[in-house]
């Protein structure tokens, strides 16, 4: 099947033939003629099978026909990251080189003033996140009432970010009559509700289990110390053994990226942060310098793990194990995309057992392990401690203080003698109070009447 068979104008064709792309992927060839039709799609495809020009290139069809007016979006994309955001605005750029049609960005770290101009001059396609679309439209800078495309990316990222709220409020100002689209990596029963409202009678595309790895990606663990040092130094060990082109390493937080970042520049490495603390320009300076190869490694936070088209990643490391084991699948799939070959590890400390098995059960493989896999005693003496809440650096560090602080504690003989005397004195106070209390009379307003309360208020006539 080529993509002439989907139903694609002679415009969108030629600029798809331009971008050197031969064969569309199976969620575009299910998706594309679908979504030509103006049918409601729920689509569900691992990350890297190509959602994005599912129905970005549909989307180019349809739209060729009309014109948009000042601040009346023809169509709405909504994405969770200003990253997704820009990078779906650039394939409208690239898909629609042969189109007059107008795209309109609205995501934050960006000036009002300049996204104002384009919604005055009338956008066919609008991509935002949804903080900064509602700022629009609480300013009167925006109706939805002409939206007839209405697109929900990363429908699952939308959930874990909390945006859905603000998804319901903004599909409340839409138009009754419009054709929605949700694309998504997984499907998690809570937003099954959400298509249920939104959608009528769709299409269900799913070409791929939920959570589920491409082949084309080899998965390894590494056992690594808890200490934070000691980490990054196992870290850098392992990164040294692999013929890393480039990287992507990710963190579960963003002080950690810093930390991290600084770490591998020390020690001679090429790499750049990006998280969300950064402002929208230094992220994408980050993520160009990336892409260009002029970084070998970016450490990221989860900003980088969903939909970022970074199409030649040779390595993803993950230096903390990720608190869902969602995300796992998200952050290896940077790797391994249009079926090129790659490579993921994972550094994983003893506490982070409970979580690699959650992993491998959900994509149902078991990983094999770089070097000798942590040993019962390892796992004992490390993994429970920290479950309890005692263990990890958190707990070691205040253990060490309380035996900074604490002096030796007495024997338990000694201990008990203490205790009781203790308890006799304060029985015996506490006796002693009683009595005194017993003693002193204790006068309310109910027992003594002030003298002034007894005169009368006026003098009695004689």
């Amino acid at each position: 099947m080529t993509f002439s068979d989907l139903g694609l104008s002679p415009k969108v064709l030629s600029a798809v033939e331009a971008a050197g792309y031969q064969e569309p992927t199976p969620i575009q060839a299910q998706a594309i003629p679908v979504v030509t039709q103006g049918r409601d799609v729920l689509g569900i495809a691992q990350t890297g099978t190509g959602k994005t020009a599912s129905f970005v290139l549909p989307m180019l069809t349809r739209l060729e026909k009309g014109r948009a007016r000042a601040r009346m979006p023809r169509s709405l994309i909504l994405e969770p990251t200003r990253e997704l955001a820009a990078q779906v605005a650039e394939s409208f750029e690239t898909y629609g080189a042969k189109h007059k049609l107008t795209v309109a960005l609205l995501i934050g770290g960006v000036s009002f003033d300049e996204q104002d101009r384009r919604l005055d001059r009338g956008a066919d396609v609008l991509i935002a996140t949804p903080g900064r679309l509602l700022d629009h439209f609480g300013r009167g800078k925006l109706l939805l009432t002409g939206v007839e495309i209405f697109v929900i990316d990363e429908a699952d990222r939308m959930l874990d970010m909390g945006f859905i709220p603000d998804i319901e409020r903004i599909s409340r100002l839409l138009p009754p009559k419009r054709q929605t689209l949700f694309f998504s990596a997984t499907m998690p029963p809570e937003i099954q509700r959400l298509v249920d409202n939104f959608l009528r009678s769709p299409e269900r595309i799913e070409v791929a289990p939920p959570s589920t790895v491409v082949t084309t990606i080899t998965q390894r663990l590494k056992f690594a110390p808890e200490d934070p040092k000691s980490k990054r130094a196992a870290f850098r060990d392992l990164i040294r053994e692999q013929d890393v082109r480039n990287a992507i390493v990710f963190c579960n937080r963003k002080r950690d990226v810093a930390i991290l970042h600084r770490s591998l520049a020390r020690h001679g490495f090429n790499a750049a942060a990006l998280h969300g603390d950064m402002d929208q320009h230094q992220r994408m300076a980050a993520l160009d310098a990336f892409r260009r190869g002029e970084t070998t490694y970016l450490v990221a936070s989860d900003v980088a793990a969903r939909g970022l088209d970074l199409p030649d990643v040779g390595h993803i490391f993950n230096f903390d194990v990720p608190t869902h084991p969602e995300d796992y699948v998200h952050r290896i799939g940077r790797t391994g995309r249009a079926g090129r070959e790659g490579f993921a590890a994972t550094l994983v400390t003893a506490g982070e057992m409970r979580t690699i098995k959650a992993i491998q059960n959900l994509v149902r493989v078991d990983i094999e392990w770089l070097g000798e896999p942590p040993s019962d005693d390892v796992l004992a003496s490390n993994g429970r401690g920290r479950r309890s809440g005692s263990g990890g650096r958190r707990g070691r560090q205040k253990r060490a203080a309380g035996d900074r602080k604490s002096p030796a504690k007495p024997s338990t003989a000694k201990s008990g003698e203490k205790k009781r005397r203790r308890r006799d004195t304060s029985d015996s106070n506490h006796s002693g109070d009683t009595a005194a209390k017993q003693r002193t009379p204790v006068r309310g307003m109910g027992d003594h009447v002030p003298a002034f309360l007894t005169r009368p208020l006026r003098p009695t006539s004689s």
